[in-house]
């Protein structure tokens, strides 16, 4: 493959190429199948599970929940399309340097767009900051994209390192405020069993990504399978995006009430009283 023409034409050219190795590799294929069907049973579990919410938080948090499996049944189609995955050369150095790996770019593109949701969703059941919140959702945009860049530079492997790096730095923001500064919010706002139960479901799967990244064919290639990898990446999500919903949404169906009283981003919480 040429690397001398530009990014979105590589895709256009191989997306034909690509498609037919998807479909020919069982274990790719079947990954992405079993996101798209749960995707589409989470969409219609999850409008049931709102069904009966009327509080505006509430509903907030319902639609933030919602908006991840209808992110994600978009972004699996997309991948298994072949629209968002393109041939990469890795770079020297890389234990795979010279080869074509089949890249699922457009990962990143949904966790870039999904895991914003799920942190809004998260920080309204906490009760945190807005400026707060505001800070946290950024950092992890930040991480998402800088992911993405680790995984499509293919001048320097060093580079691919250097962007994973920051990456992680930025991953770090997101982990501070969860296991530190969310739990007190959301004890103060009488949430805190949930947040916890969902704090620690986060904070393990989120954790995966990254050594799934490392150990698979983006990094050091321990695991070349690139079905392998892709259904790491899935079984992860899986968890993140669903299990998660799910606990999350019946928590708030029961609890609307708690969820009612906290005011967003500290709005709606009493002032002091007047000594």
């Amino acid at each position: 493959m040429s690397l001398d023409k530009p990014f979105w034409v590589l895709q256009q050219a191989t997306q034909s190429e690509v498609f037919e190795q998807i479909q020919s590799d069982a274990l790719l294929s079947s990954s992405l199948w079993v996101n798209i069907a749960l995707a589409g049973l989470s969409i219609l579990l999850f409008v049931y599970m709102g069904r009966n919410v009327e509080g505006s938080r509430a509903r907030l948090v319902w639609a933030a929940t919602l908006s991840v499996p209808l992110v994600s049944i978009a972004s699996y189609t997309a991948l298994l399309s072949g629209l968002t995955v393109g041939l990469i050369e890795m770079p020297p150095g890389h234990p795979l340097g010279g080869e074509e790996v089949l890249s699922q770019w457009g990962r990143y593109l949904t966790w870039t767009l999904s895991t914003p949701m799920i942190l809004l969703a998260l920080g309204l059941v906490a009760d945190v900051d807005l400026a707060n919140l505001f800070t946290v959702v950024v950092a992890d945009v930040g991480m998402c994209v800088t992911g993405l860049a680790a995984a499509l530079v293919t001048s320097s492997y060093a580079f691919r390192w250097a962007f994973y790096v920051v990456s992680c730095a930025f991953f770090v923001v997101v982990l501070y405020a969860l296991l530190f500064r969310w739990p007190r919010a959301a004890d103060a706002a009488g949430s805190g069993e949930i947040f916890g139960t969902l704090r620690a479901l986060t904070v393990v799967l989120w954790l995966g990504y990254p050594i799934v990244w490392a150990v698979g064919v983006e990094g050091l290639a321990l695991v070349e399978s690139v079905g392998l990898t892709s259904w790491a990446y899935s079984l992860l999500d899986i968890g993140a995006k669903y299990v998660f919903a799910v606990l999350l949404l019946r928590w708030v169906a029961a609890n609307e009430g708690v969820v009612s009283r906290s005011g967003v981003a500290g709005e709606g919480r009493a002032a002091p009283a007047d000594d």
